[in-house]
């Protein structure tokens, strides 16, 4: 559930919305989510997230297409799992995840986190702005702007191609000069 919720950068209330026919099973594995407004966008998933949805859905006896109008996921009552089921679980791997000395996972993890991540992933791997829009079911390239708040790391990547800087990396010869840099400090 939580690989499906990063790798499609899906909204929770799409995630938990989701229908057992709503994959696609072929060679390429696919979602079909329903974002806000009633608008639907096909959504491929990455290929180790296509395999846990096969073995998902096998293992939880949901073949048939008896159950194609079946929730994808459910609770222990067997009901449709809530934004707030889905918040506790991912909080609870985060916690245990904490434990185990992963960084980077803070206390203040939400799922909408996740749908943050994935659109700065793909932003830093060089994804055009207007592919991250649809991926993520933006009607307004505005709104997907918000997520392309460039890193450190982007920042000093688009500097470095830009120019080459006038700085030369060497010192001059007066900054290796210690005696002389001590009297400076001294005035």
């Amino acid at each position: 559930m939580l690989s499906l919720l990063y790798d499609t950068g899906a909204r929770v209330q799409e995630l938990v919305d989701l229908k057992v026919g709503d994959i696609t099973l072929n060679d390429t594995v696919t979602v079909l989510l329903t974002g806000k407004g009633g608008k639907s966008r096909i959504v491929p998933v990455m290929t180790p997230t296509g395999e846990l949805i096969r073995h998902y859905i096998s293992g939880s006896g949901l073949t048939s297409p008896v159950y194609s109008r079946y929730p994808l996921f459910t609770n222990r009552s067997n009901k449709q799992l809530t934004r707030a089921g889905v918040t506790y679980i991912l909080k609870k791997y985060a916690q245990q995840a904490q434990f185990h000395g992963i960084e980077g996972i803070t206390g203040e993890i939400t799922p909408h986190w996740l749908r943050h991540s994935k659109a700065m992933h793909l932003l830093q791997s060089g994804v055009n702005l207007v592919y991250i829009r649809d991926l993520l079911g933006h009607s307004d390239i505005s709104t997907t702007e918000i997520y392309a708040r460039a890193d450190e790391k982007m920042k000093r990547k688009a500097l470095t191609e830009a120019y080459d800087s006038p700085a030369n990396e060497e010192l001059p010869p007066w900054k290796q000069n210690k005696d002389l840099l001590d009297w400076l400090k001294s005035l």
